[in-house]
């Protein structure tokens, strides 16, 4: 929003959505010139109709006014409405060959090779919005995909970096809420303390870039500077950096093949001095493995695994399970899926979501 206000003459917005706050969501509706604002909770349309009143913005609200938002025509959708209540505007956004600045991990974690699938057959274009993956995007752009060997996703490592173990154990809600980095949503947040967040960008980077298991790595990089590596073949590695501001990639997508003025702040190398990096420790933090066991078995696995793990993640800020339990959590979900031979591959969105369904009925199981 920030970005589009700065360029009032080269955007226009054709439709715009929240889950349930209608009066930040009227009031970004007037301010950027919306037609259309969508509000996910029926139970908030009235607010909404009111707070839109007299603006001649369309008013509405519901599953299927989301993905009638995403069908409006715009050339260009935002799919950042996060879990797997995105996937259904945004492959409708896919559906009409739209270009798709992708912000929603479930679409890829949970449908990934029927997504890019139909991406490919209808011709849309799925633009990397997360900084991660925008880095690899932009780094690729420096030599041939055929002479790729490694994409490298860097890490912060989450609030508990440097805990023992046996402090991890112990962990509270509050303490993992606190992301050195980053002012992200509680699941994202929650999701980096425990790599989980880094596992699913590994499955998104095989589905986007085509990439398998030997050619993504993890480094865990605090001071959040790189965002992303690529090593060819003839051993350059091209790495992408910028202050940790998600205008960054956003600007690259929102703007892409051209660059517009970014308001992020410069990066200054000579006053961060010092970037580190290190291997991530999977004992401490397994979740990260869990998630590169997924990829690797395919099907379903990578569907099941997010399914759980939203389920931990929501049952940890309740308060009703500790933090290394949600690992532990998503380990025998995916375990007792296996046992079940729920692990196929889903054919369609409605298949994904079903999948989906059970998984979080064996979670809280």
């Amino acid at each position: 929003i920030d970005l589009i206000k700065r360029e009032p003459e080269r955007y226009r917005v054709e439709s715009i959505s929240a889950r349930s706050n209608a009066a930040a969501l009227g009031k970004i509706a007037r301010e950027v010139g919306a037609r259309h604002a969508v509000v996910a909770d029926p139970a908030a349309y009235g607010e909404l109709k009111s707070t839109l009143s007299g603006s001649r913005i369309e008013a509405a609200a519901g599953e299927e006014a989301l993905i009638e938002a995403a069908q409006r025509p715009a050339d260009w959708v935002m799919a950042s409405i996060s879990g797997s209540v995105g996937l259904k505007p945004t492959m409708a956004a896919i559906e009409r060959g739209a270009t798709v600045a992708l912000a929603n991990k479930e679409c890829l974690v949970c449908a990934g090779s029927l997504f890019m699938r139909r991406a490919a057959s209808t011709g849309a274009t799925v633009l990397p919005v997360d900084s991660e993956h925008n880095a690899v995007f932009q780094a690729l752009a420096s030599g041939h995909r055929a002479d790729l060997r490694r994409a490298i996703l860097t890490a912060s490592g989450g609030p508990f970096r440097t805990w023992s173990k046996e402090a991890i154990k112990a962990a509270t809600p509050e303490q993992a809420l606190r992301h050195p980095n980053w002012s992200m949503g509680p699941k994202v947040t929650i999701d980096s303390a425990t790599l989980m967040n880094k596992g699913l960008e590994l499955i998104e980077a095989h589905h986007l870039f085509a990439l398998k298991s030997d050619e993504i790595d993890v480094l865990v990089h605090p001071q959040s500077v790189v965002h992303g590596l690529v090593e060819f073949r003839d051993g350059s590695v091209v790495a992408q950096l910028g202050s940790p501001d998600m205008r960054i990639p956003i600007a690259h997508c929102l703007a892409w093949p051209r660059r517009i003025n970014g308001p992020a702040a410069r990066l200054d190398l000579a006053k961060v001095r010092e970037l580190t990096f290190e291997a991530p420790d999977l004992d401490r933090f397994p979740a990260l493995a869990l998630a590169r066991r997924a990829m690797e078995s395919g099907g379903a696995a990578p569907t099941v695994l997010n399914a759980a793990d939203e389920v931990a993640v929501a049952e940890f800020l309740a308060g009703r399970i500790g933090f290394t339990a949600i690992a532990a959590l998503v380990e025998a979900t995916l375990d007792a899926a296996a046992r079940r031979n729920l692990l196929g591959e889903p054919t369609s969105i409605d298949a994904a979501m079903g999948v989906d369904h059970i998984a979080r009925s064996l979670a809280k199981d």
